[in-house]
């Protein structure tokens, strides 16, 4: 088991199977098909960490707030989280955001361009990065100046990441929602070492091989979809599907074309009866 990191999993990723895919994404609304093969991803992720270190000044336990929708590069994000030993937060758009302590925003276009949303949500942030989510890279539309433009700025940072130290296995790197009372959010914390032994078990409690695949439309904003939409296929050595925007008329046909061996999240129907596990999360 990798005990130090989800980073040590996609490592060991790397090294047995680096050009298989990993992530592939779907947004049905957008028509839009993405596919990253392990190394590709790990480049993504390399260059993300990066910017957060270099670019950003970001150092091991510093706190980063994703305010993103399901998708290839919120997975990107939180791995280079975790390769830095930061504390990734995602978080739904109408959560507010704790003010205790210093954060780094990282924000979808549409959110950040909401009426309102920014001055009210993101306007404490130490620093701010606007993701646009455009499938061929497109930069940010209008925006606040002091906003960084994701798809611009990680453009020049290395697709290789070596820390400046080993990440603190016992160190605090996922807060997540744990549940909601009124407008009372409580959180949960895991450690990296946790995350990895949360992920092992998830994948070997769902049945996922080296061969699985695993189709989620469930937000990263909670444990349950982090493993199911990234660590526990990552830690099974299968693969995952990133859907946003489902249409519910073309899902069996892709759980059919993707090979799809389990499904997470709302609207799947599991395809023929037998052969696609539903994973609770």
């Amino acid at each position: 088991m990798a005990e130090n990191g989800p980073a040590e999993l996609l490592a060991r990723r790397l090294a047995e199977d680096p050009s298989r895919p990993l992530v592939t994404f779907y947004d049905d609304t957008a028509g839009e098909r993405v596919e990253l093969s392990a190394k590709t991803f790990a480049n993504w992720v390399a260059k993300t960490a990066n910017l957060l270190v270099d670019g950003l000044g970001a150092q091991p336990g510093d706190r980063v707030v994703l305010v993103l929708p399901p998708h290839w590069q919120t997975a990107v994000w939180l791995m280079a989280c975790w390769s830095a030993g930061l504390v990734a937060e995602p978080l739904e758009p109408d959560v507010a955001i704790d003010g205790d302590g210093p954060y780094l925003l990282v924000v979808a276009e549409d959110v950040l361009s909401a009426p309102g949303w920014y001055d009210e949500h993101g306007a404490n942030a130490d620093e701010v990065v606007g993701l646009s989510l455009h499938a061929l890279g497109g930069p940010l539309g209008d925006h606040p100046p002091e906003v960084l433009d994701y798809a611009v700025e990680v453009r020049g940072y290395g697709d290789r990441f070596m820390p400046y130290a080993p990440v603190d296995a016992d160190a605090p790197v996922l807060r997540v929602t744990q549940g909601t009372e009124g407008t009372h959010v409580t959180f949960a914390t895991s450690t990296a070492a946790e995350l990895t032994r949360r992920a092992v078990e998830a994948a070997g409690e769902w049945g996922l091989g080296a061969g699985g695949r695993v189709l989620t439309t469930a937000p990263f904003t909670t444990l349950g979809g982090v493993l199911a939409g990234l660590l526990a296929p990552l830690a099974a050595g299968g693969s995952v599907i990133i859907q946003r925007n489902l249409d519910e008329a073309a899902l069996d046909r892709r759980i059919s074309l993707e090979h799809v061996t389990a499904v997470a999240g709302a609207g799947g129907r599991g395809g023929a009866p037998g052969s696609v596990r539903r994973l609770v999360i």
